[in-house]
């Protein structure tokens, strides 16, 4: 799914852990501060996951930094936080992530149209070979490129 928008924040190491399979758009339920700790990039997915329950998706571990102005009003940073999507895609979630290996990735959050989004990908957890594959993939695909631009330069 293609994200028109500003993107804030990307979990890096989603791809690199799990085989994204599909993509899904959400809402996120936030707190003024923490919209305004948004836009201010300060937010971490790294260690964010999301899970469903009672036939809604929530957002765990998503860190979103105190907004400075905040004052009393301020957030708690990691606190859980409701994802908004249909019912139709949450139904979807429930029955793939019931089977083994299955789980809800956050990928990235983004602004569009003034409102915060998150991609969620339906990841299948990589196992450690399959981690050491991707790198040595990488890894060709880079001397690959560096042939080219040495040839390209050499002309």
């Amino acid at each position: 799914m293609a994200t028109e928008g500003k993107e804030i924040a990307r979990n890096r190491k989603a791809n690199h852990d799990f085989h994204i399979e599909e993509t899904f758009e959400a809402g996120i339920v936030l707190t003024g501060t923490e919209i305004k700790s948004i836009r201010n990039r300060r937010v971490n997915l790294k260690e964010s996951f999301a899970r469903v329950s009672r036939g809604e998706v929530w957002i765990h571990n998503m860190h979103i930094s105190t907004y400075e102005q905040g004052n009393r009003y301020n957030h708690d940073p990691i606190r859980t936080r409701k994802l908004l999507m249909h019912k139709k895609q949450i139904n979807y979630l429930i029955g793939k992530t019931q089977q083994k290996g299955y789980t809800v990735v956050p990928l990235k959050i983004y602004i569009k149209n003034g409102v915060a989004k998150v991609l969620v990908g339906l990841g299948k957890g990589k196992k450690k070979y399959d981690k050491r594959e991707d790198l040595k993939r990488k890894d060709a695909n880079r001397e690959v490129q560096r042939a080219f631009k040495d040839a390209n330069l050499g002309r």
